[in-house]
């Protein structure tokens, strides 16, 4: 068995936006006149989509909630990011992953991009960030129904890298995947792909269990070892 691709989360991995995100959410929850998140921040938020956050969010403080009630916030959001993200100065990537997706594709695996976040958001930030061409596909959360820590974002991508790649043959088995946190890592193992968690959004020790590798920094990933972990399972 061979590696043939590396999928990468988008928050907390690619872009370091997760602040960013949290006051936008707590915005919104505000304008609607209700209160912004407290410790409900790290089981409701982090590592899941806008829709399967706000939708936890807006239940918890008594509203129904309705596709359509849902489709309007989220809508709001998108605004309100680019706009946060257009007044900085520099965009808040995360040192080394230009690099390292860099490495990655001229390595020849083909790489994806499977995250909760909007498709306009992640094209947004890929684009400027100059890294855009470097992805076969994206799979975010406006073309899914489940959330993380459900696998179908990445079992998505998967099927989308055959359908690219009809002679690539890929089996979740073969992928490896990068996250930052307990959703995203449970999604992975869900999905059968082996699992790399990066020290971005949580400790070390607590990620190190729940993921086949653990590195603080991009760098840190030693692809000899990954490489022979594959070729022994082969």
């Amino acid at each position: 068995m061979v590696l043939k691709a590396v999928l990468f989360d988008f928050n907390g991995v690619i872009i370091k936006d997760e602040l960013i995100h949290r006051e936008l959410i707590d915005e919104l929850l505000l304008a609607e006149n209700l209160p912004p998140q407290g410790k409900e921040f790290w089981q409701v938020s982090v590592g899941r989509s806008d829709r399967a956050c706000l939708y936890e969010l807006l239940k918890l403080r008594g509203r129904f909630v309705t596709d359509e009630y849902l489709d309007k916030l989220i809508a709001k959001k998108a605004i309100a990011y680019r706009q946060r993200l257009e007044q900085l100065d520099t965009l808040p990537i995360y040192p080394e992953v230009v690099d390292f997706i860099k490495q990655m594709s001229e390595s020849g695996y083909k790489l994806a991009v499977v995250t909760g976040a909007i498709r306009s958001e992640v094209e947004l930030v890929l684009e400027q960030a100059g890294i855009d061409r470097y992805f076969e596909t994206i799979v975010p959360g406006d073309e899914i129904k489940q959330s993380k820590p459900d696998p179908e974002g990445y079992l998505l991508a998967v099927d989308r890298l055959n359908k690219l790649y009809p002679d690539l043959d890929l089996f979740s088995s073969e992928c490896i995947a990068i996250e930052d946190t307990f959703a995203g890592l449970q999604a992975v193992k869900s999905a059968g792909i082996q699992a790399v968690a990066i020290a971005n959004t949580y400790p070390f020790h607590m990620l190190q269990r729940r993921a086949n590798w653990t590195i603080d920094r991009f760098e840190d990933l030693e692809f000899d070892r990954v490489n022979s972990f594959f070729e022994s399972v082969g």
